[in-house]
């Protein structure tokens, strides 16, 4: 059988696609191509009529399977033993790209294992007063702007800073690093061109590269950081290979700021467009957690997640073949009426059933306490630094599948009175 993303090969061809966007709508009443100007723009009124028409959807595109429903996505996410993450893609066979988000057990459990204690609530919490910190200081640096681009000044050098702290790699390389970040996290779509796939191969090999010298340099002279900590397990010999802690390093790399960056872009730009909701937070700074979850909900950092079946399953009166591809639409599912009361309505102080952002199970990104710290820090930081954000121009999305963000947010700041100016943070 064909893979997913062999098919999608005559993606690019526009009467194919016309053709097979055709059959589906005639099957079903719903086409959907991820790749779209109106579905990277806006996912959330598509969603809506797969979730009506065709909840367990046909993509004769990618001849995968997409579930929009929240009830059908949850337990499949859940359930490692009949739905598989481990079936690489062509782009990531292409471009070597392959990590434990791609693994079943026992391998995933075995890498998960080595950076999982990094990541506990009670570790994430000891690093909050060097978070703060880091924002502060960000804010510093763009103290007397009226207009700025809150991605490039703010939203993403704050978790790549975090991220490369914790391995152990040098902050000031970040420019660098937004770059190789920006062309691996390609990698996760299902629908590359070959330029992108020479971008991903090229970052990829490069990034490499500068880990091997971070490596070689640890070896030497190991300090209290991840990279260290994840050398000594290579060098045990049975649990990490030299191919696998490469791969790691640059999954955290990559992840460690990726997810956390849209998170803070679309939070952002949600509270500009409801501005009822952010005089809210304003005058309520104790519902920054809460806000945070809503974000996640509402504008998703990670829109779709992969899997296939193991085995022959029925899903919503649907036969599942074994082999054949699932994609889960996080971002519908978090809109799912049937689970959320006003779904497209922003609510900060919204209750019950959580959001799938982070997914479920064995997969459940283990990044999430910090990401949700990240976030909080920052909100709480530039709400008290301006009195009003304003959009300046028009947002600008990444042309990304399975990651939903921003790769311009303009504003016109206006800095509150007390804190006016710079506030002397230093890193």
């Amino acid at each position: 059988m064909n893979s997913p993303a062999a098919l999608f090969r005559n993606a690019f061809e526009p009467i194919a696609v016309r053709a097979l966007l055709a059959w589906e709508r005639i099957e079903s009443g719903v086409s959907y191509h991820p790749g779209s100007s109106a579905v990277i723009s806006d996912p959330y009124p598509l969603y809506r009529r797969m979730r009506r028409n065709d909840p367990v959807h046909r993509m004769r595109l990618m001849n995968a399977w997409a579930l929009a429903r929240y009830r059908d996505i949850d337990p499949v996410l859940r359930d490692h033993a009949r739905f598989s993450s481990a079936a690489a893609t062509d782009v990531q066979v292409k471009t070597g790209l392959v990590s434990m988000l791609d693994l079943d057990p026992p391998d995933h459990t075995r890498l998960r294992s080595l950076v999982s204690q990094a990541f506990t609530p009670r570790a994430i919490e000891r690093l909050r007063p060097r978070i703060e910190r880091i924002a502060e200081y960000l804010l510093d640096g763009i103290a007397g702007r009226e207009r700025v681009n809150l991605i490039s000044a703010f939203a993403y050098p704050l978790p790549v800073t975090v991220i490369a702290e914790m391995l152990g790699v040098p902050p000031e390389d970040m420019d660098i690093f937004n770059g190789w970040s920006n062309d691996i996290s390609l990698s996760i779509d299902p629908i590359l061109d070959p330029g992108s796939i020479a971008r991903v191969k090229r970052a990829r090999h490069e990034l490499g590269e500068y880990f091997e010298g971070i490596l070689d340099r640890r070896r030497r002279a190991p300090r209290d950081d991840m990279i260290s900590d994840l050398l000594a397990a290579e060098e045990e010999g049975e649990k990490l290979t030299h191919d696998e802690l490469i791969s790691t390093l640059i999954l955290l790399l990559v992840a460690g700021n990726e997810t956390t960056r849209n998170l803070i872009g679309n939070g952002t730009l949600a509270l500009i467009t409801h501005p009822a909701q952010m005089q809210r937070l304003r005058e309520d700074p104790g519902m920054t957690g809460s806000a945070v979850k809503e974000f996640l909900r509402f504008d998703s950092p990670v829109q779709i997640n992969g899997r296939t079946a193991r085995c022959d399953v029925e899903i919503g009166g649907k036969r599942i073949r074994a082999g054949q591809e699932l994609i889960t639409l996080i971002g519908s599912a978090n809109r799912d009426p049937d689970v959320f009361e006003d779904p497209d309505t922003l609510d900060i102080g919204r209750r019950g059933t959580g959001h799938l952002s982070f997914g479920r199970g064995i997969h459940y990104c283990l990044g999430a306490p910090l990401a949700e710290m990240e976030a909080c820090i920052a909100f709480t930081a530039l709400l008290r630094r301006y009195s009003s954000i304003r959009l300046a121009s028009e947002p600008v999305r990444r042309r990304q599948i399975v990651l939903r963000g921003l790769s311009e947010l303009w504003v016109d700041v206006e800095p509150a009175r007390s804190t006016a100016g710079r506030s002397g943070w230093t890193l």
